[in-house]
């Protein structure tokens, strides 16, 4: 899918741990973010040093709850702590921001329905409308140009501001997304017609896999997201998929999202055996593939700069098993646990709890994963088809 998924927004960019999707607290549970013990739980301690996680969220907590018994901002408190903190993926949000953030991980937003990308010429163009939704049902069609969203021009900005401004959260204000019902409206132009449109947002569900039909039975499956679902679409997509096929999972772009889909989907191609390994204050973990997943069927795996979290675990394990051939360029190095805390307030911050590596002991954060094979974006798709052919017959 080309442009941006409007699962992301410019909020979540500036958000730190929000870039990915966070990996977070799946990682224990299963579960989605917020299932990691909460502030009245147990909590492991040991000595008390600006490095020990457990000191870190003591610190925020107290921060926060000190400026709230000072009539002042419990959450500014908290983003001020965070900061001094030097965790480069520590985060804060409020109450209905991390509401619509584990909404996002269960697959749902609020928009309009529609995919962009900036042109050349630093315009916005819709690559895709989302059939049934608000921009579909006003006609808008794929190569449409966005003029402006609710009067503020559109040309020049980054994708992700657009996006934003269409899900209603104005860039630099930190809110949530505006609500379901809402209005907004587009300037949009059809070759030489303008005109404008008012639109409805609407409560609605991505599509984290799409999948295209090579010739050569090559099929194509692109992950956007790990969100809910993803994995069992990546399995009905291969069920689906001519026999004696070959298969391109095209991670690029993918920011990351529920680990246990990145897990299960690890499991489609792999007969059990270490996904990754990871800690938690110091506590090691491991994750493994369930068995019986798919392991002849030649798979080439797609990567770029905005591959992370959840999507360099999967990658790192494909790569590691000796499963698939990497190709692109090198990831973008976010790997590491984050554990939420609850504040007075009801916002929650995020801090740095651990780091994971793939099953041959690497670490990713910081670091990324480098492609087996070199390849520019539009290169990659034609070298993966060039390397499938090479790996012969899968029968």
């Amino acid at each position: 899918m080309s442009g941006r998924d409007p699962l992301c927004s410019s909020r979540r960019v500036r958000r730190g741990a929000a870039l990915t999707l966070v990996f977070a607290g799946v990682l224990a549970t299963g579960a989605v973010t917020g299932a990691f013990p909460g502030p009245g739980a147990p909590q492991r301690r040991a000595a008390a040093t600006p490095a020990d996680p457990a000191a870190r969220h003591e610190a925020v907590r107290r921060a926060a709850a000190e400026a709230l018994a000072d009539g002042k901002s419990p959450m500014e408190a908290a983003e001020r702590a965070v900061s001094r903190s030097g965790d480069r993926w520590a985060a804060v949000y409020s109450e209905g921001e991390y509401e619509e953030f584990q909404d996002a991980l269960d697959g749902r937003y609020t928009g309009v329905g529609l995919w962009a990308r900036q042109e050349a010429d630093g315009g916005i163009e819709v690559t895709r409308v989302r059939s049934g939704s608000p921009a579909a049902e006003a006609g808008i069609r794929a190569g449409d140009r966005l003029r402006s969203v609710d009067g503020r021009e559109t040309d020049g900005r980054p994708v992700t501001e657009v996006i934003a401004l269409l899900r209603g959260d104005a860039p630099g204000d930190g809110a949530a997304d505006a609500p379901a019902g809402t209005t907004v409206t587009l300037g949009l132009a059809r070759g030489r017609r303008t005109w404008t449109k008012t639109l409805h947002r609407a409560r609605l569900s991505t599509d984290p896999v799409t999948v295209r039909r090579l010739p050569g039975g090559v099929s194509v499956l692109k992950v956007s997201a790990f969100t809910k679902g993803s994995a069992g679409a990546v399995r009905a997509a291969l069920r689906a998929a001519p026999a004696g096929g070959r298969t391109v999972l095209d991670l690029r772009g993918n920011s990351g999202g529920l680990v246990t889909e990145a897990r299960a989907t690890a499991s489609a191609f792999l007969d059990g055996g270490l996904v990754a390994t990871y800690d938690v204050d110091g506590v090691q973990r491991a994750l493994h593939a369930d068995p019986g997943g798919d392991t002849t069927r030649p798979l080439v795996v797609l990567v770029d700069g905005g591959t992370m979290s959840a999507a360099e675990l999967l990658t790192g394990a494909l790569q590691d098993r000796g499963r698939a051939v990497v190709i692109g360029s090198r990831t973008f190095g976010k790997g590491s646990v984050q554990m939420p805390t609850k504040l007075p307030d009801g916002s929650v911050a995020e801090l740095t709890v651990g780091h994971y590596r793939t099953p041959s002991g690497r670490a990713v954060d910081g670091r990324g994963i480098t492609p087996d094979l070199e390849a520019g974006p539009e290169q990659a798709l034609p070298r993966a088809e060039t390397v499938l052919t090479g790996l012969g017959d899968p029968s």
